[in-house]
């Protein structure tokens, strides 16, 4: 989800005429340019930085964008979904990530451990209030089973011993120990001081596009048409990257919006409420509740096509209100302290982008839908390694922009074009 608002018309297809703020050539121009410091953005620059580049972030607000809004859940189980089984594989080896990733983050910004961040243990209970939802969590137990996963199902006695404050009408559940949670909030502001410290400079402006000459991407449009130099351009811009101008047609990232509705309640200090990640289908509708240590209860999340408003509505409101209380009755006790709605970057098949564009020294990493929280720190590991051999990795294979375009060697857009770019050129 991000609020980052859409560009305006207008980029110049080369530097004739506009100034350039970062001139190109030896000692000037950043090897790596980073449009978006969202958290995608942010652990992609300090991961590069922290490999030896030169990194600029552009972003008029850094740390901002989806994570802030979002509920923070490292579900890689339970928000398994037929069709993303290769997506799984790629979810479950970032969530091996998280525990290491969220103590050595905390380290670097300066805090005493990974807690610091909201990085909680405690697992997820997913349960179902009546007969359709429950066939719906058993089908996605089965699924669950055939890949392997850890999840024991439970009747709604034993998920009520688990959280007595659900409601006496649960019907069944999914323990899932193996999923955890963290706070995105405390995770921004965290990798904004370790990119700092990491060497990543911020210019704190908005991007129109990239800054593409004689067929390259050689730095970035601001909205004011300044120019800035860079050796190359990574689009973390979130939904936006589906807007940004100056790609070639044909080969704009496929990224829309999908809004979300998410309030925050304050539970009773000292009171347990939840002990867990709580999710739910009612009724066909999923909801989830996120308590963290901190008091703060996160309930979310409507899913909604509805291009750019980020308009919290009084029905999404409701809606998400409705659900919650009949799975957790007491919570219409607790005072309402934030509701906000941003925007989720989905692809045609809910997977990440990671790699190159088809355009040369132009990368993207975006796309992560409803997994951006959970997959930074393999996504970071994965761009930086890009970055410096020109070479994407196995892992990240499957999600090259070039499953999008036209199949054939040689071809701008490629497969083959997306998964090798040359490494970065010193002195640029």
């Amino acid at each position: 989800m991000t609020s980052v608002r859409p560009p305006r018309p207008g980029v110049p297809a080369s530097g004739d005429g506009v100034r350039a703020d970062t001139p190109p050539g030896p000692g000037h121009a950043p090897d790596v340019l980073v449009i978006g410091g969202g958290i995608i953005g942010l652990v992609v620059a300090r991961r590069a930085a922290e490999r030896g580049l030169r990194v600029t972030v552009l972003d008029p607000e850094p740390a901002g964008g989806a994570a802030r809004v979002a509920a923070g859940m490292l579900a890689a189980v339970t928000e398994l979904h037929h069709g993303e089984e290769e997506l799984l594989e790629l979810n479950l080896a970032s969530a091996a990530l998280w525990p290491a990733f969220a103590d050595e983050l905390a380290e670097a910004a300066g805090l005493p451990d990974g807690s610091a961040l909201g990085y909680r243990r405690g697992g997820t209970l997913a349960v179902a209030l009546d007969a359709d939802d429950r066939a719906e969590l058993r089908d996605l137990h089965a699924l669950q089973t055939r890949c392997g996963l850890e999840a024991r199902w439970l009747t709604g006695r034993e998920c009520r011993r688990l959280e007595p404050m659900l409601a006496p009408g649960v019907r069944g559940g999914l323990r899932v120990d193996g999923d955890h949670q963290v706070d995105p909030r405390r995770v921004l502001d965290a990798l904004l001081v370790a990119a700092e410290r990491a060497g990543v400079t911020f210019t704190r402006r908005e991007a129109r596009g990239p800054w593409i000459r004689s067929g390259r991407a050689v730095g970035a449009v601001l909205d004011d048409g300044t120019l800035l130099a860079a050796g190359r351009v990574v689009l973390a811009a979130g939904s936006r990257n589906g807007l940004l101008e100056g790609v070639p047609e044909g080969l704009l990232p496929p990224v829309r919006p999908v809004k979300g509705q998410v309030l925050r309640l304050r539970m009773p200090g000292g009171i347990p409420f939840l002990s867990r990640t709580v999710r739910a289908v009612v009724r066909g509708s999923h909801v989830y509740l996120v308590p963290r240590a901190s008091g703060e209860l996160v309930i979310g999340a409507t899913s909604e096509e509805q291009g750019w408003d980020t308009t919290v509505t009084a029905g999404g409101v409701y809606e998400l209100l409705r659900d919650a209380h009949e799975l957790v009755p007491g919570l219409t006790e607790l005072p309402l302290v934030e509701s906000t709605a941003g925007l989720r970057p989905g692809t045609p098949d809910n997977a990440p982008l990671l790699g190159g564009t088809g355009v040369p020294g132009l990368l993207i990493a975006g796309g992560h839908y409803r997994n951006g929280v959970l997959l930074a720190p393999i996504t970071g590991d994965l761009m930086a390694e890009y970055l410096v051999t020109g070479l994407l990795p196995e892992r990240a294979r499957p999600f090259s922009p070039g499953r999008f375009a036209p199949v054939g060697a040689g071809v701008p857009g490629s497969r083959a074009a997306h998964d090798s770019v040359p490494p970065i050129e010193e002195g640029v």
